[in-house]
């Protein structure tokens, strides 16, 4: 396993590291930086070349020193942990929001002011990274393209946006957006809606 892979067996590592205190964050089943600098710091440990990548002796270590993951320790329902932001997130007002640690953090000149929990889209439809601005906001919209309902949408690059979804707050991470970015919690989002406005900047990243 190492960085850019994401699968089962990166969920199962992630859950192993995360008993052993080097990581922090949800399993999100994605081999990201996180991901790279806890296995580094368990290999520099363990006498092992820390090469941030997880080879069959690393592994093999990994697994004698944590316990088989239980399924509430691989997808977990509790909140994610905010990762430090992206240095394009630290000027202005920003959702500032990460795919790795699955988060939003609403931002004004690099204080976190909320955070949620986020979702994205699937292989088929990705939720775009980079750099971007709120073009329009509804607070009642339904999807033109896929006629579900897409309350407190805030549009950040053609018809993705960032917005409330039932099925989010039902099934958590076992589905996925057509793109856009979920979110499960509606008050806090409600909330940020309000204070969001028009030219906001909204950066999304790995």
């Amino acid at each position: 396993m190492a960085n850019g892979d994401e699968n089962d067996q990166v969920r199962e590592l992630q859950a192993r590291l995360r008993q052993l205190k080097l990581m922090s964050v949800a399993p999100t089943g994605f081999y990201g930086s996180k991901t790279t600098a806890a296995v580094k710091t368990f290999q520099s440990k363990n006498g092992l070349t820390a090469t941030g990548s997880v080879d069959d002796a690393t592994w093999k270590k990994i697994q004698s020193a944590s316990k088989k993951p239980t399924a509430d320790e691989l997808r977990p329902s509790t909140v994610n942990e905010v990762d430090a932001p992206d240095p394009r997130c630290m000027t202005g007002r920003v959702m500032c929001i990460s795919k790795e640690s699955r988060t939003l953090a609403w931002m004004i000149d690099g204080k976190v002011v909320s955070t949620m929990d986020v979702r994205f889209g699937s292989e088929n439809t990705p939720t775009r990274e980079g750099v971007f601005d709120v073009g329009w906001k509804a607070k009642e919209w339904t999807s033109t393209i896929y006629h579900t309902p897409m309350p407190y949408a805030m549009f950040f690059s053609g018809g993705q946006a960032v917005h409330y979804s039932a099925d989010f707050a039902a099934r958590g991470y076992n589905g996925a957006s057509h793109g856009c970015v979920n979110v499960r919690d509606k008050g806090k989002l409600s909330a940020l809606f309000d204070q969001v406005q028009v030219g906001d900047k909204v950066v999304v990243y790995w």
